[in-house]
């Protein structure tokens, strides 16, 4: 009864776990770039493989799984789930230890996860995993005549159970690359009020201090004091002192947690600097083409698109992307790249704003059938 409860709990871990991210493998493929960039494991050449190598994660998690879920080909099953619990422990442990990566990506945009958390949740799902093998190991010698455990060999239906769950993952999966994710997790899903959302987050900001890494001159002390202490202690900073401050050193530390939303990024400048967000919320309509990645966009696709949007009469018109010459017929805005994949995983897209209000978000090439 508790290694069958264990085991239902694991399984279906590992099937939330890897059906956040095939809904938005994409975004999954975002994070797996981090991974591979200079500042976590130098490996760039590895970053056009992203998107496969999460397909390859996501599967793994679902099917195993489901296969476990279903009691099937037990051996194998548990045995790869433990090697690929090792294989994200390793990433996550790594994640933490050195901050490189600030979020997993274990539960996609679903649910947040610190480094640290997501090694732990790792370390109890292999703890729980190697119970399970232990618990089952005695099932794993009873075999038929064609090698198969007595239950496999009967369980034509698990099988039929586990090709439908294929079929529709391998939907999902593919609508969330083709077009954008069949479910929205992220904050700026259809039917958010970014006006509002960005009305929470000044009235509840995050507070930060500063921590000045301080050097005394004479004993070789080392000190790190906050911006308030530093200012209060005149010592730190009188004409004379002994003490100073260690160049890039200094830490920012998150003091009061305010509102947390992705929204807080959504800045959009004209190509001088100038800020254009609150006339795009404030508008009665605001058309919004976004491009990350604009050099990988035909010039024929961008043409379409400004074509449809500027038959959009009386809306705020703006394209925006990290190159300030990439739209010809309407106005050029920029945005940092990363935002932009928060908002939406197509390249580019149409965002449609009522208000300030999300209304409508589609790839280009959708937009404009």
């Amino acid at each position: 009864m508790l290694k069958g409860l264990l085991r239902f709990i694991i399984a279906v871990i590992f099937i939330l776990s890897g059906f956040v991210k095939a809904v938005d493998l994409v975004g999954f493929s975002f994070k797996m770039e981090e991974y591979f960039a200079p500042p976590v494991f130098n490996m760039p050449f590895l970053e056009k493989f992203a998107l496969l190598f999460s397909v390859i994660v996501v599967v793994l998690e679902l099917f195993l799984g489901f296969m476990l879920l279903l009691k099937l080909k037990l051996k194998f099953t548990l045995s790869a789930l433990i090697a690929l619990c090792i294989f994200f422990g390793f990433l996550t442990f790594y994640s933490a230890y050195f901050n490189v990566v600030t979020d997993c990506g274990c539960f996609g945009d679903a649910i947040k996860f610190t480094p640290w958390q997501s090694f732990i949740k790792d370390i109890v799902l292999l703890a729980g995993l190697i119970i399970l093998f232990i618990l089952y190991r005695k099932e794993f010698a009873k075999k038929d005549a064609y090698g198969s455990t007595a239950k496999e060999s009967s369980g034509k239906f698990k099988y039929i159970l586990l090709g439908l769950f294929s079929v529709i993952m391998i939907y999902i999966m593919a609508q969330g690359i083709m077009h954008e994710p069949v479910i929205d997790f992220r904050d700026y899903k259809v039917g958010t009020d970014i006006k509002a959302e960005k009305g929470k987050i000044n009235k509840n900001p995050s507070e930060y201090k500063t921590f000045y890494s301080l050097k005394n001159q004479k004993t070789g002390e080392v000190l790190k004091v906050n911006q308030d202490d530093y200012i209060k202690e005149t010592k730190y900073w009188s004409e004379g002192s002994s003490w100073k401050i260690e160049e890039g050193k200094n830490e920012s530390v998150l003091t009061k947690e305010g509102y947390k939303s992705e929204i807080g990024k959504f800045k959009i400048e004209d190509p001088t600097g100038m800020e254009l967000t609150d006339e795009i919320i404030n508008a009665p309509k605001a058309v919004l083409v976004f491009s990350y990645h604009p050099k990988e966009v035909s010039a024929d696709l961008f043409r379409k698109v400004e074509a449809k949007v500027n038959a959009q009469k009386g809306a705020v018109i703006y394209g925006i992307s990290t190159d300030h010459n990439t739209f010809k017929t309407i106005k050029n805005a920029m945005m940092d790249g990363t935002a932009i994949k928060t908002i939406a995983r197509s390249n580019p897209f149409v965002l449609t704003l009522e208000k300030g209000k999300i209304v409508d978000k589609q790839p280009a090439k959708d937009y404009v059938k």
